[in-house]
């Protein structure tokens, strides 16, 4: 007989297309670099590096961001997505984009990835362990979001 449990003894690792971060309930009303309440959303819990190293730390390969269930109203929120906390576009994972969609709650906006990690470049938790939120202009409210990171686990 199978082992029930098969599923629950495979790492994300095993899978396609998991969940590798999330921050919830964060408010885009304050604008700059790195600025969203909880400054980042960490891949992994921060579960991809070996102390540094650059043998044994982990990759991961991003597939898509969503910004999902807001409270209310953030369709004025531009936000970018980084791989470093000083707003750097050039370390872009998504480029400046407006939350146009999320004008209510039971919205959702998926990111478009930018290059070259739309393409072929895996992010190392060597050098990355966690993606900043810049907002480059505020929705000018209290509601929240949460944004969710999915994509393929490399290795650990």
């Amino acid at each position: 007989m199978a082992n029930p449990n098969a599923v629950g003894n495979l790492q994300l690792d095993s899978f396609s297309n998991g969940r590798l971060g999330i921050i919830r309930a964060t408010t885009l009303n304050t604008s700059g670099n790195g600025v969203v309440t909880n400054i980042d959303i960490p891949l992994l819990s921060g579960g991809l590096t070996n102390g540094g190293a650059v043998a044994n730390s982990g990759g991961v390969i991003l597939r898509r961001i969503t910004v999902q269930n807001p409270s209310g109203n953030v369709s004025a929120a531009n936000v970018s997505i980084t791989t470093s906390g000083d707003g750097n576009i050039s370390n872009a994972v998504v480029a400046n984009v407006v939350l146009s969609s999320l004008n209510t709650s039971g919205k959702y906006q998926d990111l478009n990835i930018a290059s070259p990690y739309s393409a072929n470049t895996v992010i190392s938790g060597n050098s990355v362990q966690c993606l900043f939120v810049n907002v480059n202009t505020v929705a000018g409210n209290n509601n929240t979001v949460d944004i969710c990171v999915w994509g393929d686990v490399v290795s650990f």
